[in-house]
């Protein structure tokens, strides 16, 4: 079987996430993709984050009616920093005869240095690399060549500015799933 870990802080999840995310699945052929969110981000600081279960819960609304697409709660259960190796190893018990792929942006492939055990990350995984918005280059480090670079439409649509739009007050439809946004106004979150 072939997996796709896709892990994020979904603070909160939008339909750039769900497209690239099938971009992904479909180009690689996966069998099943699981979005990970986190439940404290090592690498964000100063975020305005959601609760970890209310992240979860709009990861959840939002990948609902994809057969190949589920949410993972493995980092928010585990609780504390949630570091990409515990979740390949945690994975990796799980399904022990797959292939997992590992799925990060461009923009991530710049820190995956300073990342919790890198080398041992591309020794258990597939890393893949989607192309990001404002990365029009192929970014290059040391673990650059271990990496499958796979484009994916280049969507300008960021969790920061749907935060941005909900607390001025601004439409964020057609930027999440519809149950996602009456979740975000249900729960009051971003106003602050």
């Amino acid at each position: 079987m072939k997996l796709g870990i896709f892990g994020g802080t979904f603070n909160p999840p939008h339909l750039g996430h769900l497209i690239v995310a099938e971009s992904v699945r479909e180009q690689l052929k996966l069998d099943r993709l699981f979005f990970v969110p986190s439940y404290s981000p090592p690498h964000k600081f100063n975020l305005q984050i959601a609760l970890p279960r209310q992240r979860f819960e709009m990861v959840e609304l939002s990948v609902n009616n994809n057969k190949y697409f589920s949410v993972s709660d493995i980092e928010i259960k585990r609780e504390g920093k949630s570091y990409s190796i515990d979740t390949i190893h945690s994975m990796s018990l799980s399904f022990p005869r797959s292939q997992i792929y590992f799925i990060i942006g461009m923009d991530n492939l710049i820190d995956f240095p300073q990342w919790k055990l890198p080398n041992e990350i591309i020794s258990q995984v597939e890393l893949i690399v989607m192309n990001r918005p404002g990365y029009d280059r192929v970014i290059k480090n040391e673990f650059s060549r271990y990496a499958n670079f796979i484009k994916v439409p280049n969507l300008d649509i960021s969790s920061s500015d749907i935060r941005r739009r909900v607390k001025m007050e601004r439409s964020i439809r057609y930027l999440v799933n519809e149950e996602v946004e009456k979740y975000i106004i249900r729960k009051g979150l971003y106003k602050l």
